[in-house]
This record gives structure tokens, sequence and C-alpha cells, in this order.
């Protein structure tokens, strides 16, 4: 399964670049895909190493909360691909 996962922006080193942390688990990611200026402590929905929308905290944590209800395999699941997904 592949779900969006809030993850919040650590640092952006370059353009259309930011690298983002779930859970431990920091990765760089693009983008390229954002209309609007992203800044260091945002959230974002990454979806295969890409952002696709910018969300607030307590969207962030709502959702996190709800992947890991679907159970703890779909969470680690999703958290493996995450870790796999950098760019």
């Amino acid at each position: 399964m592949c779900l969006g996962v809030p993850a919040q922006i650590v640092e952006i080193p370059e353009p259309a670049r930011a690298k983002v942390s779930i859970s431990g688990v920091t990765r760089m990611i693009s983008t390229d895909l954002m209309t609007e200026d992203l800044a260091v402590g945002e959230w974002v929905l990454v979806h295969v190493g890409f952002a696709l929308s910018k969300i607030d905290e307590d969207e962030a944590q709502l959702t996190l909360q709800q992947i890991k209800q679907l159970g703890a395999n779909t969470f680690e699941d999703e958290l493996e691909s995450f870790k796999e997904s950098s760019i």
C-alpha cells in the first residue's frame, strides 16, 4: 500500500529539494510539484519521494494517528517505503 505520509521539513538544502523527517527517519524529497514556498518546520504530505501539498501540524498528527490505527503493519510498511523513496 502506498499512502501519502505527513513529514516535517528539517532542511531545505537547495531549490526543489527538502530534507524531511517522519518518526525519526529523514530523507531528501522533491518539492518540484509544490507551487507554494516551504519553510523549515512546516509539514508536507509525501508520496513516493515527492511533496504533494503543505498541511498544518494538526492535520499531520491526525493523519499519522489514522495511519497507525490502520494497523502496526500498515504504518511500518509505509515507514519502510519512506526509507526507500529518497530521491
